[in-house]
Parts: structure tokens; sequence; C-alpha cells
């Protein structure tokens, strides 16, 4: 249990995502008071207190209460391609859902803090681990999408007061909720390989990311924000630097499949990213957690 003086009140904004119900579920795990929110008319999980809320609309954030100390902004589009096509819909979300929040907790005098999940995307890859305050550079519409956020976050601080935490993630792993296993990079090469596909990588698959399971993003994220020092800060979440060949070769070993090599199709060479690995010292310094989960035993054991 995340160490806290009293009930702590909370709301989810995209309840419904790959992070917002795992975020959900150890929210109440933990004692929070919390509020489900997505756009959906249903929770995709079991989850108390859901309500439908299109963030689109101005007028429907006055669905929230103001009484609450976090607001969890985890709603939003992702993708690399699709915000090509779909820029519109990507700001619309991404972008003015946000200010539509933030309009609101104006209006509405509310004193929540902000909790946003930002994305490895901001940085331009490094061969070095990455420090919160190193160069930035968004390869694509999700990308910048995220950087204005962590801007508009700053900026309503710096003019309104309102406060915020910010935890860039660099590759999510695992699911409690489904037989998925999980999303993103991860998920991808386990579907190819439990339908006895073999796993393609682009060049020699050498390039390093982050890994962190999402039961230990979640509970980084839940001690962090308890401490009043986390108020208006940013933070890399900490996790197991690996290169994508070595996931490669582990899920393949598991599912007894091959990992095959190709030369990048033009566009995906264009907004690769190179590189990104985290430095976590900062939230280190501030929460003192310790990884549950290890990739490699995690993989072994599904």
């Amino acid at each position: 249990m995340i160490e806290m003086n009293s009930i702590k009140k909370s709301i989810i904004i995209g309840s419904n995502g790959y992070l917002g119900r795992h975020l959900s579920y150890f929210l109440e795990k933990n004692g929070f008071k919390n509020l489900n929110f997505d756009i959906q008319s249903e929770a995709d999980v079991e989850q108390k207190n859901y309500s439908s809320l299109d963030i689109r609309k101005k007028e429907e954030l006055w669905k929230l209460i103001p009484d609450v100390d976090y607001i969890f902004f985890f709603a939003g589009h992702t993708g690399t391609f699709e915000g090509f096509e779909k820029y519109e819909e990507f700001i619309s979300v991404n972008e003015i859902g946000l200010l539509n929040l933030l309009t609101w907790m104006r209006e509405s005098k509310c004193n929540a803090r902000i909790i946003f999940p930002s994305t490895r995307l901001v940085y331009k890859g490094n061969s070095k681990v990455l420090e919160e305050d190193d160069e930035k550079q968004a390869k694509t519409i999700y990308a910048i999408n995220k950087f204005v956020a962590e801007q508009l976050l700053w900026i309503y601080q710096n003019a309104f007061d309102l406060n915020f935490t910010v935890f860039r993630i660099c590759v999510p792993y695992g699911n409690m909720f489904d037989k998925s296993f999980s999303y993103g990079t991860v998920g991808f090469f386990i579907k190819k390989a439990i339908k006895g596909e073999n796993i393609n990588l682009y060049g020699n698959g050498n390039i390093m990311r982050t890994f962190t399971h999402v039961e230990d993003i979640c509970m980084l994220i839940l001690d962090a924000i308890t401490r009043n020092e986390s108020k208006n800060e940013i933070y890399n979440i900490a996790g197991e630097n690996l290169s994508l060949l070595f996931i490669a070769q582990l899920i393949a070993k598991k599912f007894k499949v091959e990992v095959n090599f190709s030369n990048y199709p033009e566009i995906d060479w264009r907004l690769e990213s190179g590189d990104t690995i985290f430095d976590a010292s900062k939230l280190d310094k501030l929460i003192h957690y310790k990884l549950k989960y290890n990739f490699q035993n995690w993989i072994e054991e599904i």
C-alpha cells in the first residue's frame, strides 16, 4: 500500500486505455477514492464509478467534480503513422482535450494536481542515457502532441497555479486484464510469435529502449505523487535498458520461432528515433522504488 495521511480522491480521464485501466485498478487497491471516465459508454473492464466523457466537448467537462486531489489525464490518441492521416483528431483529443480540462479547472476553481503520461518520443535519440532536460525532437504528430501537452501544463501552472506532474514512459509491457499479454512493441512481437510467425526486426535490432512493466509504472507514479516534492516536476520512469534484439530473442525462444532481419522501409527509417534509454535517477532519489518485474523472468513465466 502507498503511504497516505488520508484518503485521496482522484479522477482518471482515459480509464479504458492500456495504462488507464491498470492505473484505475491500482488506485482502488491502494485506497484512493477514484472516479473513472472515458469516451465509451461502458468500461472495457470492470471499473467502479465509471461514466462516459468526451473531452473534445468543453461542456462535457462539467461532468467532473472539482473536489479531488488528483486528475490523471490518460486520454489520447496514439500511433506513429495514423497521426499523419488523422491529425485533426489527434490535435482535438491530445491537445484541445487537455486545454478543455485546464479551462474547466480554472472556471470550477479545481485545485487538483494533473498527472500526465508523456513519452520517450519527445527526446532526440542518443546513445547515452537521457535525462529530463536533454534535447527534444518530435518526429510524429503523436510525439509533438505530447511535447505540446507538457508545455501547456507548464504554461497553466505559471499563469494560473494549476499544478502537474509529468511521467515520461519509454516502453511499457505486461497486461493484467486479458490474454493479449502486452501492448505496443512487446505485444506486437508476442502476437506474431503466438501465431507461429517469425519476428522481424529492421536493421540489426541493436536499438536500445527502457522497458518497464505496467504494474511498476503504476506503482512508481502512485508513490511519487504522494510526495509534495513531485509537484510541477517531470520524471523519467525507471526500467531495464535492453535492445530490441534481446527482447525479440527472448520471445522467439519462448514461442519457438525465429528472429529475421530486414532493411528499414524509408518512412520507418525517417521516423526512427534511435536509442532512447532513460536516466531515472531524479525519480529514484525521490522514492527509492525497487522494480518488481524483470523482463526475462516475465517472459519465461507467461
